[in-house]
């Protein structure tokens, strides 16, 4: 990174600073400042809003206030508690690197190098706690600080590129202040998110760096992205086995791959007849009668799109279940299991279908 970029930050740092401890916003996470509060609240705010994130850090923390308890939880209880901010990978390395903190220095450590070899630490996350929590003059480079950066100097090399990301990590590196860097990382964020918007038309009448910003007579053109690969479609049918007692069977899914460890329904290839789905569940120790079609829903992932049916299966006799199998009524899987949301619209569904029924739910 040469020189003349180095100044330019330099030229705008004490503005931007000033601006974010006068403009930021008040957020439940920089109230009460700690590591283990900025740690949780930085592994929420990964793909999700901000507005989304508020109730949930706030349940999180009254669950489980400090690393020892977030160490000993069981696997189930954290699972249901983080339902609904999707990408459970994440939760599922927060209790990972809780263990190892615990065990490797008996807290999380102060320095970004240890923070980094700990399980769901990528270098945004690792300089994000480092920097905010113990003061260390590290960057933290996310899609907000990106984007502020690609516009203010206008750069249309790709975004995406580790080498775009690299470039400026080098550039913060050089340029953040030792005394206020967690500030600094933060007012860089909340530019982005606030100011320099992703969607939409950004604010740059709000912008503390308006004078200096080379790409503000197009902000809409950067940062440069290449062209987003389509993604792929599977189609699936969702077995809704259930009873007159109106009890349904979920079944948790792989401990490996999407939605892992999650609870959701049995599924089958699109296209089977009901003759065939009859069969298949008498094989498996489910005799059940089809019903005909529910409710169709098509879920977007990141890299994928379900489009799911599902088919009422009337069980004709107590199923045999499988270790990771159970049969319970509605408001008992709400209460206790972790249906992840690609299933929750058949769950509001077969409600209606039980109320209808006047089924027990």
């Amino acid at each position: 990174m040469n020189r003349e970029k180095e100044a330019a930050v330099l030229s705008v740092r004490d503005a931007l600073i000033k601006w974010y401890q006068r403009e930021k916003r008040r957020l439940p996470w920089r109230e009460e400042v700690s590591p283990y509060r900025v740690w949780i609240s930085e592994v929420m705010l990964q793909q999700t809003r901000v507005e989304a994130v508020i109730p949930y850090f706030h349940r999180f923390l009254k669950a489980l206030p400090d690393l020892d308890a977030l160490a000993k939880v069981d696997d189930d209880f954290l699972r249901k508690l983080w339902q609904g901010l999707g990408y459970y990978n994440r939760a599922a390395n927060l209790k990972k690197a809780a263990v190892l903190a615990k065990e490797r220095n008996g807290g999380l450590p102060s320095d970004y190098e240890s923070l980094l070899s700990l399980p769901g630490f990528g270098e945004y996350t690792a300089g994000a706690v480092a920097s905010i929590a113990f003061g260390q003059p590290v960057p933290a480079v996310d899609g907000n600080v990106i984007r502020v950066l690609s516009r203010f100097f206008a750069d249309e090399e790709n975004s995406a590129s580790s080498a775009f990301r690299k470039k400026y990590r080098r550039l913060l590196l050089e340029t953040i202040p030792h005394d206020v860097p967690g500030a600094f990382n933060q007012a860089l964020m909340e530019l982005g998110a606030t100011v320099c918007i992703p969607n939409g038309v950004p604010h740059c009448d709000r912008c503390p760096l308006k004078e200096e910003c080379l790409g503000k007579e197009a902000p809409l053109s950067y940062p440069v992205k290449p062209e987003k690969k389509e993604k792929t479609v599977e189609r699936y049918l969702l077995l809704l086995y259930y009873n007159r007692k109106g009890e349904l069977l979920i079944a948790r899914r792989p401990a490996k791959g999407l939605l892992a460890s999650l609870w959701g329904f049995p599924m089958a290839e699109e296209g089977l007849s009901a003759d065939e789905l009859e069969t298949i569940g008498k094989k498996e120790g489910k005799s059940a009668l089809f019903q005909g079609v529910l409710y169709k829903h098509r879920h977007i992932f990141t890299h994928k799109i379900w489009e799911m049916t599902g088919v009422l299966m009337e069980l004709t006799q107590t199923p045999k279940l499988g270790e990771n199998e159970v049969l319970a009524s509605l408001s008992k899987i709400r209460e206790k299991y972790s249906v992840p949301s690609a299933f929750s619209p058949f769950l509001t569904e077969i409600e209606k279908f039980f109320v209808h029924k006047k089924f027990t739910i």
